[in-house]
């Protein structure tokens, strides 16, 4: 398999191009474009957006879009859902665990193996966001999709993807993620014949790096480990259909040719790829556990400051050195609403029933934390310097309330038992400074 090449950086200006000469240089839309291909610009924000946040890029292409979208029938896709997604089930409110989705036994590709969990907010107000898993084994060899509803990123937890775009082709594997802005053309294939993981759908403002405030100028995650694709096309005179998400219905279109055939472009409006095992955790050196947006990979942010339309947080491998500190995340509730996954390995948090694949979600200002075995080992353990290795947990953590899915409602993978983890934290209180530690 050929090396892919990469451009480094987060929210660059970039140029590339997959013939020679195919960029125009000092202007963009030349009276004839070499090689005969047509300019055309691509939006992701407004005009007039301030220039930190103008996001736009210019794409040369063989054809350009209005090619690429004949007429659009309707198409139905019940198990994929977009807010507001209210009163979808019948399940009270609670803290609610999932085991991982069980993979297609008949062919499925990757816009038809997504099916939703949560969604919240309102897609016509740009706000808000879906979590989805996939699972599929069928690449799309014919089928192109693009997401007019919001930006997409893919976080893999089986299989490797191949994600061609309309500005180049991007692989991941468990432990990186994918960002694809809402509008681009797309197809997906598993390169090892099947697939499974889950998706963020932001509704709002796109994904930013959050600010630093006194961590200063490195740690966490850093620009250059962000990796945009260099300009790649396909030349194909084929049949093909283009299913396209607006305002969270779907249609699709035929067409007689492939519309991932950008020769060359330039901008700042772009997918990109990062491994997350290059981010670089801060954390407590001294005591207590840090709230865990101390772990932030990616940020949506909303209106009000400091307070995020969707937050994309990992929990990786590190160090724990707290002195005299309960060092797992505490108990805790919260105006945010969480929806957590598991790519491998074990949650600090939680030591048993939260398996890679697995899904849990704790909403808005309903109690969580950590299982009665991890309490009782983490409150009686040998405070040493502790590294936890093999583990890469996330969390979609979202201002507004996560809606439950039919489909996640009727899962036979919901784990009805999932309370439990708590039913065995004692009393602990006596009367006494010292409590009652006995078993």
């Amino acid at each position: 398999m050929a090396t892919l090449n990469y451009m480094p950086g987060f929210g660059n200006d970039f140029e590339t191009e997959a013939l020679p000469g195919a960029l125009p240089q000092g202007q963009n839309s030349p009276q004839r474009c070499a090689y005969g291909l047509y300019a055309e610009q691509l939006s992701g924000s407004p005009f007039t957006a301030p220039r930190g946040i103008n996001e736009r890029s210019w794409l040369y292409r063989i054809r350009p879009s209005v090619k690429h979208s004949g007429h659009f029938s309707p198409v139905n896709r019940p198990d994929w859902k977009t807010a507001p997604n209210l009163d979808d089930h019948e399940l009270p409110i609670g803290q609610l665990r999932w085991n991982p989705t069980p993979m297609p036994t008949e062919p499925v590709n990757f816009i038809d193996g997504i099916r939703t969990m949560t969604t919240a907010g309102d897609v016509h107000g740009q706000a808000g966001m879906a979590a989805h898993v996939y699972a599929f084994n069928q690449d799309m060899q014919d089928d192109y999709f693009f997401n007019a509803d919001g930006e997409m990123l893919l976080v893999p937890e089986k299989g490797r993807l191949s994600i061609f775009t309309e500005m180049g082709v991007i692989e991941i594997e468990p432990s990186e993620i994918c960002v694809v802005p809402r509008g681009m053309v797309i197809k997906v294939a598993a390169t090892g014949g099947e697939a499974r993981g889950y998706i963020c759908e932001n509704y709002g403002a796109k994904f930013s790096l959050p600010d630093r405030g006194p961590i200063g100028a490195n740690c966490l995650a850093n620009p250059r480990d962000f990796k945009t694709p260099v300009a790649a096309f396909e030349e194909k005179e084929t049949p093909c259909r283009l299913h396209v998400k607006w305002c969270g219905k779907f249609y699709q279109t035929t067409l007689d040719h492939s519309p991932l055939d950008v020769v060359a472009w330039h901008g700042n409006y772009a997918p990109y790829k990062y491994d997350l095992r290059t981010f670089s955790p801060v954390g407590a050196i001294l005591f207590d556990h840090p709230d865990p947006s101390i772990f932030t990979v990616l940020t949506a942010p909303s209106g009000e400051e400091g307070t995020a339309n969707v937050d994309f947080v990992i929990f990786p491998p590190r160090w724990l050195v707290a002195e005299h500190s309960f060092r797992p995340p505490w108990y805790h509730r919260n105006i945010m609403s969480e929806f957590m996954g598991l790519v491998y390995g074990q949650y600090d948090a939680k030591e048993e029933g939260f398996v890679p694949g697995g899904m849990s979600l704790h909403n808005m200002m309903l109690p969580h934390g950590p299982d009665a075995m991890g309490f009782n080992k983490a409150s009686t353990i040998d405070l040493k310097p502790h590294r936890l290795e093999n583990t890469m947990a996330f969390m979609f953590e979202t201002r507004f309330p996560q809606h439950l899915t039919r489909f996640a409602s009727e899962l036979e993978s919901l784990q009805d038992n999932y309370a439990n983890c708590w039913k065995d934290l004692k009393k602990r209180f006596n009367g006494t400074p010292e409590g009652d530690w006995s078993e």
